[in-house]
């Protein structure tokens, strides 16, 4: 009696998690969804996607010793050196919005000064 119970109940729950995934599947191939994602898409092509965070715009040996004190005092950030000529500029961080980007550089006003939001592009 226990064993049939547990076994019915076993199936109830396989064959209710079988709708929903076919729940969720269904929603991709609607037109009108189909339609946003290549709008978002299109438009992530053309502007970019998210923020990084420039703490320094110059000559080289400056950005190097910007970005290797930035490493010290936030170690979990991503960084990164960019070399536009004549121009080095140190960048930090990924983040998907302005605003995040802008949370993140009240933190780092701090221990930095000029700091600016720059969009990601090509």
């Amino acid at each position: 009696m226990k064993n049939s119970t547990i076994l019915l109940l076993f199936i109830a729950f396989c064959l209710l998690g079988i709708t929903r995934i076919n729940a969720q599947n269904s929603t991709n191939t609607s037109n009108s969804v189909r339609k946003l994602i290549a709008k978002k898409r299109a438009f992530n092509k053309k502007y970019g996607y998210g923020y990084r965070i420039q703490l320094y715009y110059g000559n080289e040996t400056k950005a190097r010793s910007t970005q290797s004190k930035f490493k010290v005092l936030f170690p979990g950030v991503y960084t990164k050196l960019d070399y536009n000529q004549p121009y080095w500029k140190v960048l930090v961080g990924n983040y998907k919005t302005k605003l995040e980007a802008d949370k993140a550089m009240m933190s780092f006003s701090e221990k930095f000064s000029g700091l600016i939001a720059i969009p990601l592009g090509k």
